[in-house]
């Protein structure tokens, strides 16, 4: 399931074509750093407004759907 399709998108003139949330300069790996070193979801949202639950969790299924696609050996 893509969910995330409608919150990322790829830019080649923002954050040199890293995916990013819509409409922000903010990157999936961006996102998925704050949440590996312990940002609860709720912390991302006060220290950013101007992005939703749904959009920090559209990073997580693009990550996901990332690395379902990776092919080993």
């Amino acid at each position: 399931m893509k969910t995330y399709s409608k919150f990322i998108e790829i830019d080649s003139s923002k954050r040199f074509g890293k995916p990013c949330i819509r409409g922000t300069r903010i990157a999936v790996y961006d996102v998925l750093g704050w949440l590996a070193n312990g940002m609860t979801v709720e912390q991302i949202l006060v220290d950013f407004p101007e992005i939703s639950e749904e959009e920090v969790l559209s990073c997580l299924a693009y990550s996901a759907d990332r690395e379902h696609k990776i092919r080993v050996a």
